[in-house]
């Protein structure tokens, strides 16, 4: 069923697609948990409440005639029916003006989820005359927007640390008579838990923008990072930065490590291979195939070839047959995952994961406190007054301290 072809849904409650969805939506702890799971559930069940009116209250009543009496369906969905509950969040019942929109984004997310799965013709929820009772930006500053605590950061460099040592301990101490496709699967999750755990810590230290350092498809000048971009010995990387030109940063202690372990475990053909290369297998098994056929193969030795492997990564490694990068949403989806599985705590109006930006102003905030700004802005490749804007709440938390000190000094006096 194509995207946008509505399957029969008269017989389709709105709660028998939940669990489909969330099943989906719980990646990386087998669809049975995660904090994003959870707090859709919950705000889906109490849509779901709204809609068939079980509340009560003035606004609770529901989407059906009186004189039905059985659960709303998708037949019942339309553009309006969202608007209704976007005004009913936007209602005076206490609510911040981002958990509004929070909330909101849980209900739109299984309207999109539902069109692609049949159940509705269009994305309701996304159209301007449902989302118009949504409050508008209410300008949070700078200092508001998500940056990797000390805590966050520890938390999910520690789960990606114990997985990729995990994996590689196990595909490593494989007894020799081990079948040859078994211990490629264990190269295979080894390689992948590697991939993640150095993605991670060079977003956590390094303070590089992810879209330097991964493919944007829109841009033939990012292609993502390359081995021959890197240099563990010396601590650097080159990057081509914001402002339009290659330039080096600085790679720290802490994300050395796991790179040169993931180098040596991936051992790349050339030097020209991408540091953290694309995993997804229907993107590998077409390179692969049109690599193989463009070099003379024929069909049947392709097929043949391809069997003796259990992933087509490592067929494009023994080949020579050099993958893409990972995308920028390709890392949202990466961190999303391992957000999930390593339970961090994130208590954010706009995301429930730890973003790649975060850990970019994570690590901004570190060198403000430490350093101060001018050495922030060099480390960041910012000026200083960028620097000094976006990092004002530190400026100013510390400004507050001082009149604090300030004032109890002067009641002491008194």
């Amino acid at each position: 069923m194509t995207p946008g072809t509505p399957r029969n849904r008269s017989d389709q409650t709105l709660a028998g697609s939940f669990e489909r969805y969330l099943q989906d939506k719980g990646k990386g702890r087998g669809g049975d948990g995660g904090n994003y799971r959870r707090n859709a559930a919950r705000e889906l069940e109490r849509f779901a409440k709204w809609a068939a009116g079980d509340r009560g209250d003035n606004d609770w009543t529901g989407i059906l005639p009186d004189d039905v009496d059985r659960d709303p369906t998708f037949e019942e969905l339309d553009e309006r029916v969202f608007r209704k509950y976007a005004r009913h969040l936007a209602g005076d019942r206490g609510l911040k003006l981002n958990t509004v929109q929070t909330y909101y984004r849980y209900i739109s997310a299984w309207c999109g989820w539902c069109v692609n799965e049949g159940y509705l013709e269009a994305h309701y929820a996304q159209r301007a005359s449902a989302m118009a009772p949504l409050p508008e930006d209410d300008g949070r500053k700078p200092g508001d927007q998500q940056a990797w605590t000390s805590e966050q950061r520890h938390d999910l460099t520690r789960h990606v640390d114990g997985r990729a040592r995990d994996a590689v301990e196990a595909y490593t101490t494989l007894p020799e008579n081990t079948d040859p496709l078994d211990k490629q699967r264990a190269r295979y999750a080894a390689l992948k838990t590697a991939r993640d755990r150095a993605l991670v810590f060079v977003l956590a230290y390094t303070a590089v923008r992810v879209g330097e350092l991964l493919r944007d498809p829109n841009d033939p000048r990012r292609r993502g990072v390359r081995w021959e971009d890197l240099s563990l010995d010396d601590g650097s990387m080159d990057v081509y930065r914001k402002k339009q030109q290659w330039d080096a940063a600085s790679l720290p202690d802490p994300a050395i490590s796991p790179l040169r372990s993931y180098r040596k475990l991936m051992d790349p053909p050339t030097e020209r291979w991408p540091v953290f290369p694309t995993f997804d297998q229907r993107t590998l098994a077409e390179l692969v195939q049109e690599e193989l056929t463009e070099r003379g193969e024929r069909p049947e030795a392709i097929t043949k070839r391809r069997e003796e492997y259990a992933r087509d990564l490592l067929l494009a490694l023994d080949a020579d047959i050099r993958p893409p990068s990972i995308t920028t949403d390709g890392a949202r989806s990466i961190l999303q995952r391992l957000s999930e599985a390593a339970e961090i705590d994130i208590n954010h109006p706009k995301h429930d994961y730890l973003a790649p930006h975060g850990g970019r102003r994570g690590m901004g905030e570190v060198l403000v406190r430490a350093f101060g700004y001018t050495v922030a802005a060099r480390y960041l490749d910012n000026s200083e007054e960028m620097v000094r804007e976006r990092y004002s709440h530190i400026e100013a938390g510390e400004l507050g301290d001082v009149a604090t000190e300030a004032l109890e000094e002067i009641d002491d006096v008194g």
